[in-house]
């Protein structure tokens, strides 16, 4: 039987011409994604280079890979992801590589396992680049329109429907709509519908996914005010210089023999700070703010929170750090990091002008908040293909996630699994918490579903000295070409630097300086690679970026080999597999609390039902014994077993 949502009765808000847009009559494809957003644009990306036929609806082709909030990519945890999407062969790390702006290591003062590379953008160029190589994507089609209508037939996924009547047809549909599905815009008493500001919001898809069966959410998000860059105090400012040697995101820049530098001049960013005066202005307005007043029901990221937030959650502290971060090289606007509000616009006036070297500091744009639908992601797999709906995939903010990277993993895995499904690959394409922080986000949203937008952190992953910046590609790049979107050329390059890695690390066994092996002396707490390099001739072949890896190798040698010990003992659970149809009131023993959430949530193996939440581990016991006995069951009779473990 048919599954339809009946497309609304409103005005159609099709983009005016761009040079991206398709003029195609074309109405069968392989995977439709709805949305241009930071998951759209990878799992676009991922499916139409997998070689399915891909249409990408948006509501305004020019604002695709737009950066909504900050003009800036990567960051703590954040940065090793964009490493592992472009170790994939996904395309983040090589448009922010092109656009960057200012490049920093964060947290260089403590271990790698914590490192995070961080790139100011140009956000314009950001997007311009994102566009290019959509546009260079064979069998990609980029259509101007509102997706407001999915059908399905005896629950798998048959066309998708758009304002304007046009039907696709279509194996698979991945949905990145981020906070335009029924987004609404707060900032003060003012309220707006629209997914950000000067857009009008997606209203007929949330209906569409409620009566296919899934079950929505709501969550919040905002943004900080802009200022113009001509009316701020630069000379009262602390200066935020980047990197004299940046260090890049794409493993395609890293590669060649030459060091590489940013294709545009790099610029600064400046920090000031609030003051008790401005927390006394916030505190006696906070009736008048959204989230207090009671305007705002919706949950917020706890992790990135409003100015309002900070002064009621931190009442002791006397001031929050402001970062002054340009939003382009020729960028009029000012982005302020650190004072995301939705305060009325006379508050947000003398919030800004209450700050050094803001205190004639011109406001071109207020910030906001908005409130947006989600999907409560324990309706997802591994995969991210939801469970009711066979060929419907989810990915990015709809899922309950906060930032560009993190949308942009689950757009590349779902574009992968989407491609999988219909036949371009084997079986799933799904991350272990052991091999990527990918790995982690996902399985973390299938089985501790958020209750406020979630946001990566090196603290969430327990492997995280084995998930590091620097060797994403030695984890990640073999799988990626297995699934097919690592290329030729950046698998000889691959195989060029594990060559040379492989050369150096036998010369640091071999080669001796001041009686010790050079691997040795990598051990001390002095034995920095630099130095040894410019004591030892035999070093001079050995390029920076490999002599790092080097010397984090043989520092935490120690360390990586215990972890690597506790991710093999993990990996027998991860190992187990379970039937998605396995009846868990047919598993004896099972307590009725484990045997609702375990059908609730489906878990794919072992270790992931043992992280639910009220899951003991006598339950997994149990369950293990039940699937052991399964296997027994089949292999002395196969048709005596139902439902075999995989």
């Amino acid at each position: 039987m048919w599954m339809t949502i009946a497309a609304t009765d409103r005005r159609d808000r099709i983009a005016a011409y761009h040079p991206l847009v398709t003029s195609t009559l074309k109405s069968d494809f392989d995977v439709v994604v709805i949305g241009g957003g930071h998951a759209g644009a990878e799992a676009a990306w991922a499916a139409s280079r997998l070689g399915c036929s891909t249409a990408l609806i948006t509501l305004e082709p020019g604002r695709i890979a737009q950066m909504s909030c900050n003009p800036a990519i990567g960051g703590l945890a954040k940065g090793q992801i964009v490493r592992q999407i472009d170790a994939l062969g996904g395309l983040m790390g090589l448009a922010s590589d092109a656009t960057g702006i200012q490049f920093r290591m964060l947290n260089l003062s403590k271990g790698p396992a914590v490192w995070g590379p961080r790139a100011q953008a140009d956000k314009w160029r950001y997007a311009r680049e994102v566009q290019r190589l959509l546009g260079a994507c064979p069998r990609l089609s980029i259509l101007a329109g509102e997706a407001v209508e999915i059908l399905a037939r005896d629950g798998r996924v048959e066309q998708v429907v758009l304002a304007d009547g046009r039907r696709l047809r279509c194996g698979a549909v991945i949905v990145t709509t981020g906070t335009f599905l029924r987004g609404l815009m707060h900032t003060g008493e003012q309220r707006t519908h629209g997914g950000r500001i000067g857009e009008s919001a997606a209203a007929g898809l949330s209906a569409s996914l409620g009566r296919l069966g899934l079950e929505l959410g709501r969550l919040k998000t905002g943004t900080p005010p802009r200022l113009h860059r001509d009316s701020i105090d630069y000379q009262r400012l602390e200066v935020q210089p980047g990197d004299e040697r940046p260090v890049p995101f794409s493993y395609l820049n890293e590669y060649p023999d030459q060091a590489w530098a940013p294709p545009l001049p790099q610029a600064v960013c400046w920090l000031t700070q609030t003051n008790p005066e401005v927390h006394e202005l916030i505190r006696a307005s906070l009736h008048r703010a959204p989230m207090y007043s009671g305007q705002i029901a919706s949950t917020g990221p706890r992790y990135c929170p409003s100015i309002e937030d900070k002064i009621v959650r931190f009442a002791e502290k006397a001031s929050h750090h402001v970062f002054l971060e340009p939003e382009g090289l020729n960028d009029e606007e000012i982005y302020c990091n650190g004072i995301s509000t939705s305060l009325p616009a006379d508050v947000q006036e003398q919030v800004v002008h209450g700050i050094v070297g803001l205190e004639r500091a011109r406001i071109v744009r207020y910030g906001y908040a908005v409130e947006y639908d989600m999907v409560w992601p324990w309706q997802i797999g591994a995969t991210l293909q939801t469970r009711k709906i066979a060929g419907l995939f989810l990915a990015g903010q709809i899922n309950g996630t906060s930032g560009y990277e993190e949308a942009a993993a689950q757009g590349l895995m779902a574009g992968i699994n989407a491609a999988r499904l219909l036949g371009r690959g084997g079986t799933d394409a799904v991350l272990r918490r052991d091999q990527a922080y990918i790995g982690v986000l996902i399985d973390d949203l299938v089985t501790k579903p958020p209750t406020e937008p979630y946001r990566m952190f090196t603290s969430r992953a327990e492997h995280r000295l084995h998930l590091r910046a620097d060797n994403a590609d030695q984890r990640l790049t073999g799988l990626g070409r297995d699934w097919g979107l690592v290329d030729d050329a950046r698998w000889r390059l691959f195989q060029t630097r594990q060559a040379e890695l492989d050369r150096a690390i036998e010369l640091s066994r071999r080669v001796r300086l001041e009686g010790q092996s050079i691997e040795n002396c990598l051990r001390r707490p002095d034995g920095a690679w630099e130095s040894l390099a410019s004591r030892c001739t035999a070093l001079a072949d050995v390029r920076p970026a490999i002599g790092r890896l080097l010397e984090i190798r043989a520092r935490y040698g120690g360390y990586i080999a215990r972890q690597d010990k506790a991710i093999e003992r993990a990996a027998k659970m991860e190992s187990r597999l379970i039937s998605p149809s396995l009846d868990y009131n047919t598993v004896p023993g099972l307590r009725a609390e484990a045997r609702q959430q375990m059908s609730r949530f489906a878990p794919r193996s072992l270790g992931q039902a043992q992280r639910l939440s009220g899951i003991t581990p006598a339950d997994v016991t149990v369950l293990a014994i039940h699937l052991d006995r399964g296997v027994l069951a089949s292999e002395r009779d196969p048709a005596a077993l139902s439902e075999k473990t995989p």
